[in-house]
């Protein structure tokens, strides 16, 4: 499976800050890099502004199938302005049509508060087949 493919799929990352704390994200990979939202909902963007290194894993383990493939990676993330075009394509991937999202999910993309991630690894990526 090319590492692409892998990420095109709606699965969940969890993002390690200097901290360590961990948190997991809805994503999106485009452009080189993992992108996701942030808000006054959290503290990403006063942790990442203290520091913005970063890990970051995506992985599944499918019993049925016994398929494991894993993403892991290390880099720098920076808080940028909201992309409304590419939050809709990230939440649309998890939650199917805008229209039908719940307001907890469409509110903030009207909020001037909420800003994106863009997370870019360090090196470039390898998915990592770990299937028995």
């Amino acid at each position: 499976m090319d590492v692409n493919e892998f990420l095109s799929r709606p699965l969940v990352a969890r993002v390690a800050t200097n901290g360590p704390e961990v948190r997991p994200v809805w994503f999106i990979w485009e452009e080189g890099a993992f992108w996701w939202l942030t808000g006054s909902y959290s503290r990403m963007e006063q942790m990442l502004a203290e520091d913005p290194r970063a890990a970051l894993v995506v992985d599944t383990c499918e019993l049925a199938t016994s398929e494991v493939f894993a993403v892991t990676c290390q880099g720098t993330a920076q808080i940028v302005s909201l992309d409304r075009a590419r939050a809709v394509r990230k939440l649309t991937r998890y939650l199917g049509p805008e229209h039908l999202w719940p307001v907890r999910f469409s509110a903030p993309l009207d909020d001037p508060a909420t800003k994106m991630v863009r997370f870019t690894p360090d090196r470039p990526l390898r998915l990592r087949d770990r299937s028995w």
